[in-house]
C-alpha cells in the first residue's frame, strides 16, 4: 500500500500526459488530412471550422507548434516513467516482475494511446475533430509564439548544416515521359501495359477536353429535390449523378454513385459536390490538374458564351489512361464507334473522334478544328448534316444514312475514295 501511494501521483500525471499527447497527435492528423473541398466548406461554417481553416493557412507555424508540444509532452512522460521505475526498483516491497514490465508497458501505452489510436480516429473524423480542437490548439500556438522565431531558425540551420545540398526534385516534363517511352527496352522490364499508360499520359497534354467529353445531349441530369425512385427510373449510364441548379438547367453539382455505400430515399442532391467549369479549348491534362487542385470529380465544359457543351469526369480520364482501346462512344453509348460492313464500307457514329479514325485506318487526317465526324461534316457542308448529305474529306467519303433512335446522333456511311479523281 505504501508503494501504491508513493507512485500513484506520478502514474496519474503520466496518464494526463498521454491524453495531452493524444490531443496533439489527433489534431495534427485531423487538420492535415482535410481535403481542399472540406477546407473550402469549413471556411463558411461554424467558428471552430473557420478557425481550423485559418490555422491551416500557415502550415509551417501549425506543424512546428504541434511537434513542439508533442515533444515536450513525451519528454515529460518518459521523465516520469524513469521516476516511477526508479522508485519501484529502490522500494524493498516492490515486485521484481513489476520492475521489468512497467517500462515496457509505458512504452506501449504512449505508442498506442497517444499515437496510433488518436491518429486513426482523427483521419476518420477529420472534419468534425478539426473544429473541436481548433480553439485549444490556437491557444497552445499563441503560447509558444514568442519562441517561434527560435524554432524557425533552428529548422533553417538544420537544413543548412545537415542537408546543405538538398534541393527540391524538379517536376517531370512531358519530354521526360516521352524520353522514358523511347528508352524503354525489354531489359528495363517495362511491360506493354506500362508503356501504353505512359503514351496515354503524354497524349493528355495534346488532347483537348472536347475530344472525349460526354456531350450535354447524352447526359441524364436531375433537378433537385431528387429521390431514389428518380434514379431507378433513369439510371445514369455514366455512373455519375448530375444535378442542375434549382432555377436553371445548368449542371452545378455531381456525385459519383460508386462512392456511396448508403443512400437515403429523398434529397440525394445532398450527397453531391460542386463541379468546376473549364473552357472547351484547354487540354485534358490541364482539366485533370484543375480537378485535382479543387478535389472535384467532374468538370463542366463550356464554350466562349458560357454554354454547357458537356462534362468530363475523373473516371473518363482514368479510362483513357488505363484502357488500351478507350473510346468515347463506348463510354457514352456502350457500342463500338466504327462498324465494318464490307471491304470498303464502314458505318460510324457522328460522335466518333477524329483520332479514332486515324488510329483505325492508320492514316493522318487533314487539319481541322473539329474533334468529331459530325463536326467535320458541318465544316464541309456549312450546315447541319441531314440524311442523304455526302461530303469528301481526306481519303474518306461520308454520307449520312440516318439518325439514331433518339434523333440525336448521326449514323454515317464511310467509304475510302480516290482523292485524286475526286479533285479532278
Amino acid at each position: 500500500m505504501e508503494l501504491l501511494f508513493d507512485v500513484l501521483p506520478f502514474v496519474i500525471a503520466m496518464l494526463a500526459l498521454v491524453c495531452v499527447s493524444a490531443f496533439f497527435s489527433a489534431s495534427e492528423a485531423a487538420l492535415f488530412s482535410l481535403k481542399a473541398g472540406d477546407r473550402q466548406a469549413m471556411s463558411q461554417g461554424s467558428y471552430g471550422q473557420r478557425l481550423a481553416t485559418q490555422l491551416l493557412q500557415d502550415p509551417d507555424r501549425l506543424l512546428s507548434a504541434v511537434l513542439f508540444w508533442n515533444l515536450v509532452t513525451n519528454l515529460a512522460y518518459f521523465g516520469l516513467t524513469s521516476v516511477v521505475d526508479f522508485r519501484l526498483r529502490t522500494n524493498p516491497t516492490s515486485n521484481h516482475t513489476l520492475d521489468l514490465v512497467f517500462p515496457f508497458a509505458s512504452l506501449l501505452l504512449i505508442i498506442f494511446a497517444s499515437e496510433m489510436m488518436p491518429k486513426t480516429f482523427a483521419v476518420l473524423k477529420a472534419k468534425w475533430l478539426s473544429a473541436v480542437v481548433a480553439r485549444p490548439l490556437s491557444i497552445a500556438i499563441r503560447i509558444i509564439d514568442p519562441i517561434m522565431p527560435v524554432l524557425t531558425v533552428g529548422t533553417l540551420l538544420s537544413r543548412r548544416l545537415i542537408w546543405p545540398g538538398f534541393e527540391p526534385e524538379p517536376y517531370l516534363d512531358v519530354t521526360d515521359l516521352e524520353r522514358a517511352i523511347h528508352l524503354s527496352t525489354p531489359a528495363a522490364q517495362l511491360m506493354e501495359q506500362e508503356q501504353q499508360v505512359l503514351r496515354s499520359l503524354v497524349s493528355l497534354s495534346d488532347m483537348t477536353v472536347d475530344e472525349f467529353m460526354r456531350p450535354r445531349s447524352q447526359l441524364v441530369v436531375f433537378k433537385p429535390p431528387i429521390t431514389l425512385s428518380d434514379i431507378r427510373q433513369e439510371l445514369p449510364r455514366s455512373g455519375y449523378l448530375f444535378v442542375t441548379e434549382t432555377e436553371s438547367d445548368e449542371i452545378a453539382y455531381s456525385v459519383h454513385l460508386s462512392n456511396l455505400t448508403d443512400l437515403k430515399n429523398e434529397h440525394l442532391e445532398y450527397y453531391a459536390e460542386p463541379v468546376i467549369y473549364v473552357p472547351w479549348c484547354i487540354t485534358a491534362a490541364d482539366a485533370l490538374q484543375r480537378m485535382r487542385s479543387k478535389e472535384r470529380e467532374t468538370a463542366v465544359i463550356v464554350n466562349e458564351l458560357g454554354e454547357t457543351l458537356g462534362v468530363i469526369t475523373r473516371q473518363d480520364i482514368l479510362d483513357v489512361l488505363f484502357s488500351k482501346h478507350s473510346s468515347r462512344i463506348q463510354r457514352v453509348l456502350d457500342r463500338e464507334p466504327i462498324h465494318t460492313i464490307d471491304t470498303n464500307h464502314w458505318q460510324v457514329l457522328g460522335l466518333t473522334n477524329i483520332r479514332k479514325l486515324e488510329e483505325f485506318f492508320q492514316v493522318e487526317a487533314p487539319e481541322t478544328r473539329s474533334a468529331t465526324v459530325t463536326g467535320v461534316m458541318q465544316e464541309q457542308l456549312q450546315k447541319v448534316p441531314e440524311p442523304g448529305d455526302v461530303c469528301y474529306w481526306g481519303i474518306w467519303e461520308f454520307s449520312v444514312c440516318r439518325y439514331t433512335d433518339n434523333d440525336e446522333q448521326l449514323v454515317v456511311d464511310l467509304r475510302i475514295h480516290d482523292q485524286e479523281s475526286n479533285e479532278s
